[in-house]
């Protein structure tokens, strides 16, 4: 039996009555409803070491009473004392009251067990329940790989009252209905289900009203629908679709390129040039390549590439630089009784390369008994070849012209008056060149500016240049419509390249009269 004078004090009388007893122990608990609590207490009694310690020592919880007859017993560790019924089996001692531990736990905690309690005296309150359930993730989630989440209410304890789970979010709509009235979610996360809402529903058995948590799944996953985005100007325009295909941009113009992937964590963003380096000032941020004027020298394959933990996802885009055409300087030469000249042009796309003979424009191949034009094209280049047969007199004039849709370049090679050369074969003999002047004219597209040099014309001497947007090009081998005349020579500018004739025999000219009509133009109209 526990000591007598432990007995007042457990009954709620005063300490200061029982010198040597103590006690310690919370004077007011609260619990929602249907939720356990634990009320810690320890106590410690003076006791004489000559005598033996008591066999059994017990332990008695009271309720709503001032007096041993008048109050209820809602726990003890005497078996030998029945417990009120309201409380039977839900509040019970734990410990060891040879520890002088005098803990009372309560499960499934009721309204009705409001009230004052003595061990000393306890207020317990009962509340209703707004506990939210806890929802645990044994490991981050991850695309594809199956994962477990479970889901508890604090405060409930073993042997409480049984609570009932349900699971609800769009990510787990393929599930089977009765694998979502558990505790323990299985379920393989997908990449559309990151960002989206998972609730766990719990509710007590018995009780009107359920309580929830709402959590947003973060789930992580490899670089996915990497696109470039281009902008080029101030415009932006479509995502580019990447995997090497032709983005064409025309040289001179400033462009963007804009990394965009879709990740968790975020990934890592590079750029790099098949075949080729990129200078920091290109790669200056992480996922823009900026190019603020394109070159022939960046046309390529340039490659992005996205990494994260999880994985990485790479895309190609070629870069195809647009151009006017650009004529390199022209050669002619004398060979066998006739004048021949070469042109070549670069561009992209190719352009279309011909000779204007006075008024008239011939394109591809032609041939007749006064000129041959021969052409070929390879990729950017376009080359043509002209043999001009016959006597060649001042006022010569003839011109190579190049063109495409962004531009177009002419070449004029122009005998000066003075002096008339007729070109025939000679057997190691030579002449003075007379005063010959190559002009060109360049043209590009709308909103360039045309470039202007100064005119020198210089003996045995050639200049080239290009013309603005070309006219509609006549079709291969046919002569364009006598219309067409050549450019006036005050809208011309001067380049400068060397022009050389072998074996050539010198003239004297004529008076202007008997010169009056060109030697040339009637070449030109023989068919």
């Amino acid at each position: 039996m526990v000591p007598l004078l432990l007995l007042p004090l457990l009954w709620g009388g005063s300490l200061q009555e029982y010198p040597g007893y103590q006690l310690q122990l919370t004077e007011s608990v609260t619990v929602q409803e249907g939720l356990c609590v634990l009320v810690l207490c320890s106590f410690s009694y003076p006791w004489d070491r000559r005598r033996n310690f008591p066999r059994e020592l017990y332990i008695y919880w009271f309720r709503n009473g001032d007096s041993w007859p008048y109050s209820i017993l809602v726990a003890t560790n005497n078996p030998e004392q029945q417990v009120d019924t309201e409380t039977q089996g839900r509040f019970r001692l734990v410990g060891d009251p040879r520890t002088n531990n005098c803990s009372l736990s309560i499960r499934d905690a009721r309204k009705s067990d409001t009230g004052i309690y003595s061990f000393r005296k306890l207020h317990l309150l009962v509340t209703d329940l707004t506990q939210k359930p806890d929802i645990h993730l044994l490991e981050p989630l991850e695309s594809g790989r199956p994962t477990k989440l479970t889901c508890s209410l604090p405060g409930s304890c073993e042997g409480g009252r049984p609570l009932w789970f349900s699971w609800e979010g769009t990510a787990l709509h393929s599930l089977d209905p009765k694998t979502l009235r558990s505790s323990v979610l299985t379920f393989t996360p997908r990449l559309q289900d990151h960002g989206t809402n998972l609730t766990c529903w719990v509710k007590l058995q018995g009780a009107q009203v359920a309580t929830e948590r709402t959590i947003q799944l973060n789930i992580s996953y490899a670089p996915q629908n990497l696109t470039i985005h281009v902008l080029s100007g101030n415009v932006t325009e479509l995502k580019h679709p990447g995997n090497g295909s032709c983005l064409q941009v025309l040289e001179g113009a400033s462009l963007l390129l804009d990394c965009v992937t879709e990740s968790n964590p975020e990934a890592t963003v590079s750029w790099a040039k098949m075949n080729g380096t990129l200078s920091p000032s290109q790669a200056r941020k992480p996922k823009i390549l900026e190019l603020p004027w394109v070159e022939l020298e960046h046309e390529g394959e340039f490659i992005c590439r996205a990494q994260n933990p999880l994985g990485s996802q790479q895309v190609s885009l070629t870069l195809c630089v647009h151009y006017p055409p650009k004529l390199l300087t022209p050669s002619c030469s004398w060979e066998d009784q006739s004048l021949r000249c070469n042109c070549s042009s670069r561009a992209h796309p190719a352009a279309s390369l011909g000779w204007r003979l006075g008024k008239r424009l011939v394109v591809g191949n032609h041939s007749n008994a006064s000129f041959t034009v021969t052409s070929s094209s390879m990729g950017p280049w376009a080359n043509s070849s002209l043999s001009l047969s016959g006597g060649l007199s001042s006022g010569l004039r003839f011109s190579c012209e190049a063109m495409n849709i962004h531009g177009s370049q002419n070449v004029t090679v122009l005998l000066l008056p003075g002096q008339r050369l007729n070109l025939v074969p000679g057997s190691g003999c030579s002449a003075m060149v007379s005063p010959l002047r190559v002009k060109t004219r360049r043209k590009q597209a709308a909103g360039k500016r045309e470039g202007t040099d100064d005119e020198d014309p210089v003996m045995g001497t050639v200049a080239w240049g290009s013309r603005q947007k070309p006219q509609p090009e006549s079709p291969p081998e046919q002569v364009s419509p006598a219309g067409d005349a050549p450019p006036s020579e005050e809208q011309q500018e001067l380049h400068y390249a060397s022009l050389s004739f072998h074996q050539m025999k010198f003239q004297e000219p004529q008076d202007q009269e008997a010169t009056s009509t060109n030697e040339y133009s009637e070449i030109g109209a023989s068919k």
